[in-house]
């Protein structure tokens, strides 16, 4: 597990850990879908790496939410000249599942090979199936 990670969504840039919640722009993707986001840097357990190969971080979209309203005003004295607007910023509420790459499931057990057959415990090569010797003896 790695400490941190400096991730690039919608052209900002985000200092994430794992199991953090944060408030992003607007993303284009459905509520509970986990996705990849750009990887700038990774770093943290004495080790620092710009631009990691291999190591994702998931994170997964929790919410589509508005942000808080924003009041706007123009003002221009003596003039009887008064605005009012509002606005409200649309942001996607996610949640980092993991940084770094988990250690690779193996498909084959360490007793059998990818073709099925068993492998000897000690050697780990493969068992043959014994040929019947030919018989070369003469009937009388």
């Amino acid at each position: 597990m790695t400490g941190y990670a400096i991730i690039k969504l919608g052209g900002k840039q985000y200092v994430v850990r794992e199991g953090e919640k944060l408030l992003v722009d607007r993303l284009d993707l459905a509520e509970n879908k986990t996705f990849k986001p750009d990887v700038i840097f990774e770093g943290g357990d004495g080790k620092a790496e710009l631009s990691p190969k291999g190591q994702p971080v998931t994170a997964k979209v929790l919410a589509h939410v508005q942000g808080d309203k924003i009041r706007i005003g123009k003002y221009r004295r003596r003039t009887g000249y008064r605005r009012h607007t509002g606005f409200r910023s649309k942001l996607t509420q996610i949640q980092i599942e993991s940084i770094g790459a988990k250690p690779a499931t193996r498909r084959a057990s360490a007793t059998t090979s990818r073709t099925g057959t068993p492998k000897t415990a000690a050697t780990g090569t493969r068992k043959t199936a014994a040929k019947p010797k030919a018989s070369t003896q003469e009937e009388a």
